[in-house]
């Protein structure tokens, strides 16, 4: 049998979405033109088809038409404000080009690209409503069964029976190993006996869903269980039993027509990238053009405080763990680079006292929106560690090379939660790549700017900065 791609499930009413989408941005337009211009132009009915097909293009891309029933609703208003902002730069761009924008109001054009997004999401907002209040009444309601009395399949269990709003019903666990052998029980879901029975339940028709969770050495009884579930209708899935790892990023893809699941991985990727740079691009221009003056002040303080270079590079680890140049401001009489690096403590006889000063204030860090602007830092991400703390660290705190997944930042989530300073500890240590594992598995745009809000307010006066 030829492998075949997976593909993300569709939702039962994905035409209508399509439909409703082109609708509300026609709709959205037409009312703007009326409400501005007393009249409906056949220019504004062409841009709304085209606008309209290139929304449900974009979003078929960023599968904004599969079913949401199991998955966080925000993320589909996430992806519908990310198409339709898609969209709008699109149609600005071909404005532009075919220089058309003068035969189109502004008032009209500005209010259809505020006003659609909203009415995009507010229709999704009631159908989710719609459907909830359908599932309560007891409509579309789908039993369903788990196979594997397993850590993950009592961990889904309580998924489940937490979001009741699925509308899944589940019936309980089989399993053909003996539960009490298992010392695994589920305090909402009941063990109902082996998997032939939930098997026979299938071939009556009775069990909609059907949840393989078995751990991966099972592999053998998973292949077979499938074989038996395929002699039904019921929907059937594979729980991977990947509660054993510490899954950074992790996300379904595929080489060729391999399917391949990434256990540790980069959350920058596609357009998340180009974000990001923008992102880094545009605040550390505007910050660097704003401190410029403060920066002249701190050179002369760093030249009249003691003698040496104003500026130091320090070997560090940039991405994926390849060697980068970070800038700082000299705060100590000597800085070494090699195998004897030590890490600043308090009362360090080598800072001196203007280097005390831009130390607690984190004014030693400015020449680093320099790397951010160069590229090999970013505002926001892990804070780079000396090479000889890496290989320290690193045989000694798990996952801790996995904070190279991404640039080192001149702040990041570890800091602004009071992780800063010295890190005298393995505990310390080990609170900090929690937090820059945390950063990369959860990091969005929004994340990073609740990041840099947080450091001007907090990490500027932290007394563990020495």
């Amino acid at each position: 049998m030829k492998i075949k791609k997976i593909k993300t499930g569709t939702t039962e009413f994905a035409i209508l979405y399509r439909i409703a989408d082109a609708l509300i941005i026609t709709l959205a337009l037409c009312i703007s033109a009326q409400v501005y211009l007393g009249e409906i132009t056949n220019l504004y009915l062409v841009v709304a088809f085209y606008a309209s097909i290139l929304f449900i293009l974009i979003g078929e891309a960023m599968e904004i038409y599969r079913s949401w029933r199991t998955s966080p609703f925000i993320e589909q208003l996430k992806i519908c404000l990310t198409s339709w902002t898609a969209v709008a730069l699109i149609l600005l761009a071909t404005a532009y080009f075919s220089k058309t924008g003068d035969q189109f109001s502004r008032i009209v054009t500005g209010s259809w690209f505020l006003a659609t997004p909203m009415l995009l999401c507010i229709w999704r907002v009631l159908v989710l409503f719609a459907k909830k209040k359908c599932i309560d009444l007891g409509y579309n309601r789908q039993p369903a069964i788990i196979v594997g009395l397993t850590q993950s399949g009592i961990k889904l269990a309580d998924e489940i029976e937490k979001f009741r709003h699925l509308g899944i019903d589940l019936i309980g666990f089989y399993d053909d190993r003996d539960p009490d052998r298992l010392g695994l029980h589920s305090a909402n879901v009941p063990f109902l006996g082996k998997v032939e029975q939930g098997l026979q339940l299938a071939r009556q028709g009775k069990v909609n869903h059907v949840y393989i969770a078995m751990p991966l050495k099972a592999d053998h009884r998973i292949v077979e269980y499938l074989k038996q579930f395929s002699d039904t209708t019921a929907n059937t899935y594979v729980i991977p039993d990947f509660f054993i790892f510490n899954l950074i990023q992790s996300r379904l893809d595929s080489v060729g027509d391999i399917p391949t699941l990434s256990i540790y991985d980069t959350p920058f990727y596609g357009i998340s990238v180009v974000t990001k740079r923008l992102q880094d691009i545009i605040l550390s221009l505007a910050i660097l053009t704003l401190i410029s003056p403060l920066m002249i002040a701190v050179s002369l303080g760093v030249k009249l405080s003691s003698p040496g270079p104003i500026i130091f590079k320090q070997k560090r680890y940039g991405l994926d763990g390849r060697s980068i140049n970070v800038w700082k401001f000299r705060s100590m009489r000597t800085q070494e680079n090699g195998s004897d690096v030590k890490q600043a403590t308090k009362g360090d006889a080598r800072i001196t006292p203007f280097g005390a000063f831009i130390r607690r204030t984190s004014l030693d860090e400015l020449p680093q929106f320099i790397n951010v602007l160069q590229g090999s830092m970013s505002i926001v991400g892990p804070r780079p560690h000396a090479v000889v703390h890496n290989e320290e660290y690193r045989a000694i705190v798990e996952c801790y090379m996995l904070r190279h997944k991404v640039k080192p930042g001149i702040t990041g989530l570890a800091q602004v939660s009071g992780y800063r300073g010295e890190t005298d500890t393995i505990d310390k240590m080990q609170k900090r790549i929690e937090c820059d594992l945390e950063y990369i598995e959860s990091w969005s745009t929004w994340l990073d700017m609740k990041i840099i809000f947080m450091t001007i307010f907090k990490v500027l006066n932290d007394k563990a900065a020495y």
